[in-house]
């Protein structure tokens, strides 16, 4: 290489050193930008994380002082003077209430509860389906048994997480009914559904052999805990 290429090449690498110089002088702060930004969004999640955590164990915290209380009424009382600040902790703090309120001797006050959480649409699904079952279950002696059933066989539609629940109040309901084969045909049903936890499986057995039936036990599916 002749000393004029030796000297273009250095020129050449001056200029280039030149222009990346040029260029974080002018558009450097963005990178510093967007250092700040990353690093400040993430403090924030974390800060934001931490909030949350911390209102969910104050939650807590109040709940379970709530229940420490040896009567059902007393129980209730406290409950309702905690605050919930999410839909979720709002729904998990009715279906607590509904249930003081059931032990507490107070039917009535619990369905309404369960009622109105039930068709609140501002929380999870699940929640509003727990509620509309627990509400059909503690209105077995009141509701009439056209609109209980017509309810129960709304939860009990395949897919439904409560299906198999609703399923097993249906098959109470025709035991009540004298529909001996139709409650040992739902019973065995239950036994055959896929996600048949290992309790109501051995209810369901129970409940055949005490009605004559005799259970079909071969081919069960593996249950759940």
């Amino acid at each position: 290489m002749s000393d004029t290429d030796s000297f273009i090449d250095e020129v050449n690498e001056e200029v280039r050193r030149d222009r990346l110089y040029f260029m974080l002088r002018r558009y450097g702060w963005i990178a510093g930008l967007a250092v700040v930004i990353i690093v400040g969004g993430a403090a924030w999640s974390e800060y934001r994380k931490a909030q949350a955590a911390a209102r969910a164990q104050a939650l807590g915290d109040s709940i379970l002082a709530s229940l420490e209380q040896n009567d059902a009424a007393a129980r209730l009382e406290n409950l309702e003077s905690v605050d919930a600040e999410t839909a979720g902790a709002e729904a998990v703090l009715a279906l607590l209430q509904a249930t003081e309120a059931q032990q507490a001797g107070d039917a009535e006050t619990a369905t309404d509860i369960l009622g109105a959480l039930a068709v609140n649409g501002e929380v999870p699904d699940i929640y509003r389906q727990i509620a509309a079952f627990k509400s059909l279950v503690i209105g077995a002696e009141t509701l009439p048994d056209a609109t209980r059933r017509q309810q129960l066989e709304a939860l009990a539609n395949p897919g439904s997480p409560l299906a198999l629940l609703a399923q097993e109040q249906l098959a109470l309901m025709d035991i009540n009914a004298g529909e001996t084969q139709r409650a040992i045909d739902t019973y065995q049903s239950i036994m055959q559904s896929a996600g048949v936890s290992s309790g109501l499986q051995q209810r369901a057995l129970q409940a055949i052999v005490a009605l004559g039936g005799t259970p079909e036990v071969s081919n069960l599916p593996d249950v759940a805990n």
